[in-house]
Parts: structure tokens; sequence; C-alpha cells
């Protein structure tokens, strides 16, 4: 299942200052913190519902493997 699954590189372009705490969290559960840090992740249903979340703050590509 692990080797279906695709990547999304997922990069901050917005602070998180004067932004909801919820957004903060979801931010920081995303391994983000700072404008242009970038992460990887797989693509699944959760990382998907964060990302949705916070949608404004981030950049979301997929990697082709």
């Amino acid at each position: 299942l692990e080797d279906k699954m695709g990547k999304i590189k997922v990069t901050q372009i917005r602070s998180i200052i004067d932004r909801p705490e919820r957004q903060k969290l979801t931010i920081e559960a995303l391994g983000l913190g700072r404008p242009n840090w970038v992460k990887i992740h797989n693509d699944t249903p959760q990382i998907r519902g964060m990302l949705f979340k916070v949608k404004h703050l981030v950049k979301c590509e997929d990697i082709k493997e």
C-alpha cells in the first residue's frame, strides 16, 4: 500500500502570525513553521484534509516518481 501512494511537496508561503490557533497547530503538525520551509508528505486523505484547512498559507505540488 505504501508503494502505491504518491508524494506531495508542501511549501509554506505565508506567515502564521495573526492566524487562528487551529491553523498554527495544523502548520506545525505538517512539519512547517516559517515561510519557504518545504516538507515531503505521503498523499493521504488525512494530509489532504490538513492542507485544505491551510490552503491559503501553503503551496502544494505532486511529486512524480
